[in-house]
């Protein structure tokens, strides 16, 4: 791409407001080492559910002490919060990394959706229900699925104006993509599954994608 769109794009992009973190920088950089530590093998515990576990039996599977949890979070529903949120920030800035200057818009969404289904690859049936059940939670996907919504609107228009793709409203689609990651991690969706949330989702959007592009060059081809 030539810089001039490739200057465009990451104007546009940066541009996009990211959602609020739970557990601000500040916060977030005086954490000890050990506390690190225990948020992300927290994440590996919660995986399989977490509605029956209390904080002292969190404690005691983390080998730590009760205040040593306290002093992450109040609850332990607040603490499972931070813990999906840092992990949806970290895969969200590895699928910003992954839209790299040189690929085109409607690539770059394919790489930036790939890379954020990622946060909903491990996640089962019992977490999803146990996840769905805490009172924040929906707020909190709903922050960090606006932000998917406003990165893939933005490729999707850049698409639109190079003539990658006949025009379409990006924002409709731009809806559905960003929110496929999301449904099929619902818990009465991922039973009927025939394979995990991420890998559900990257079908549907390689469909799509294909779709757009075969309408550009249908268009194309008839002068339309």
């Amino acid at each position: 791409m030539s810089a001039v769109i490739v200057d465009d794009m990451r104007r546009r992009l940066a541009a996009v407001r990211r959602p609020r973190p739970i557990m601000g920088r500040d916060r977030e950089r005086a954490l000890t080492g050990r506390q690190r530590e225990l948020l992300d093998q927290m994440e590996r515990l919660i995986a399989g559910g977490f509605a029956t576990l209390t904080m002292a039996e969190l404690a005691a599977r983390l080998n730590c002490s009760l205040r040593t949890l306290y002093a992450l979070a109040p609850s332990r529903d607040e603490l499972v919060l931070i813990v999906v949120d840092r992990n949806l920030w970290r895969v969200g800035r590895a699928a910003r990394d992954a839209v790299r200057e040189d690929l085109a818009p409607l690539d770059a969404v394919r790489a930036y959706l790939e890379a954020a289904t990622v946060a909903v690859s491990g996640w089962t049936e019992a977490f999803a229900r146990d996840l769905a059940a805490v009172p924040a939670a929906q707020e909190l996907e709903e922050g960090h699925n606006e932000y998917l919504f406003d990165v893939t609107r933005t490729l999707l228009d850049l698409a639109v104006e190079r003539g990658d793709i006949a025009g379409v409203d990006t924002a409709a689609v731009a809806r559905v993509l960003a929110g496929l990651g999301r449904f099929f991690s619902r818990p009465r969706v991922i039973s009927g599954l025939e394979s995990s949330p991420k890998e559900a989702a990257d079908q549907v959007v390689d469909l799509v994608l294909r779709g757009l592009r075969s309408r550009a060059e249908e268009a194309r081809t008839t002068g339309g």
